[in-house]
């Protein structure tokens, strides 16, 4: 997600060092608390995360994005909901074990990813394999991916992706929106909500990374 360059991003960041990192962190102290972490890649203006973190008290949320201007904008949302329990690192979320410890996460979500169409652009689509094998690294045994969409082409490709690799697709929405038993459960993103209301479908799935024991 591209947005105009913001000014004085980096005085807005900078002038919150308990709401976002630059680095890998001992998050347990950091949260205060054991609780489960989620982790966000990509997060837009922050909708999600801090939606997801008003839901759930009891999980510790964090999202992931190198573009300042986002992250700052994000970093409002966080600010005016008073949470506790999400924090924010700018930073690149292709890396997540350079910011988390082994099977840390307990869950990853991917929401409207760039779909990088170009074939040679493949290894930079977050459902590629070597980013799997860096989120099966980071989150723990049996832990999951939640991916959402509206990009059909990157959709396709990511059941493909994760089904190759080895992953368990739990569940599969092909319009999400439609589904009314998810609907009180689905949180929207920005792009979600504005392009959901021009009638574009959205796909979402949840799958689960198998040890090789089971």
């Amino acid at each position: 997600m591209r947005v105009k360059k913001r000014k004085d991003a980096d005085k807005i960041i900078d002038a919150r060092p308990d709401l976002v990192f630059t680095e890998k962190m001992d998050w347990q102290e950091v949260f205060g608390n054991e609780n489960p972490i989620h982790v966000e890649v990509g997060c837009g203006k922050g909708d999600f995360i801090v939606g997801m973190a008003e839901k759930h008290a009891d999980i510790n949320y964090i999202a992931i994005d190198l573009q300042e201007t986002v992250i700052s904008f994000a970093l409002d949302k966080v600010v005016a909901s008073g949470l506790s329990n999400v924090k924010l690192i700018y930073g690149n979320g292709r890396d997540l074990n350079e910011y988390f410890a082994e099977h840390e996460i307990g869950l990853v979500y991917l929401n409207f990813s760039d779909p990088w169409p170009k074939a040679r652009h493949e290894k930079r689509r977050l459902t590629y394999k070597d980013f799997l094998k860096t989120y099966q690294m980071t989150v723990v045994p049996n832990g999951q991916v939640h991916f959402k969409t509206d990009n059909r082409v990157l959709f396709e490709y990511s059941l493909a992706s994760m089904s190759q690799y080895g992953m368990v697709l739990q569940q599969v929405w092909l319009d999400l929106h439609k589904d009314e038993e998810f609907d009180g459960k689905n949180v929207l993103t920005e792009y979600e909500r504005k392009w959901s209301a021009k009638g574009y479908p959205i796909y979402r799935l949840e799958a689960k990374f198998v040890e090789e024991s089971e």
